[in-house]
């Protein structure tokens, strides 16, 4: 099974970072791909699905699995996309590292309608184009 992990340094605070990418309809306020994110929570069966519109098309929709503000961490897994990936589960996690902060990308998946290479190619360079931005907007 294909996996990914990738991480950024910045120079700000954990607490910065999480502050704009901790909240699960944040992706928008820092991916440049992503145009706009919706949120549902169903109170009744504890779940929040987030529809996350592309720019140039496309919509991935994802169920939060696991949010911790104090571990500064949140996991969730695709339930639709365009991407070639099926079983995919991520986790985005930030954490205090020397004078900043680090900010880590993770997920499993299996490749689907592409090589796992090409899979994790497309994965890898959604995780580069956000932090690249966070790059750009903590001055990193």
């Amino acid at each position: 099974m294909p996996n990914v992990t990738l991480s950024t340094p910045l120079p700000v605070s954990a607490k910065q970072v999480w502050d704009m990418i901790g909240s699960f309809n944040a992706l928008p306020n820092w991916h440049p791909i992503v145009e706009c994110s919706e949120v549902e929570e169903d109170k009744t069966n504890r779940t929040t699905i987030r529809k996350l519109h592309l720019l140039g098309g496309g919509t991935v929709v994802e169920k939060l699995t696991e949010m911790d503000d104090d571990e500064k961490v949140y996991s969730y897994e695709i339930l639709e996309s365009p991407l070639p990936v099926k079983g995919y589960k991520a986790t985005i996690r930030v954490r205090e590292d020397g004078n900043g902060s680090e900010v880590e990308w993770s997920s499993d998946f299996e490749a689907e309608g592409a090589s796992n290479d090409d899979a994790v190619k497309i994965i890898q360079g959604i995780y580069d184009v956000g932090f690249e931005n966070l790059r750009k907007i903590f001055g990193g």
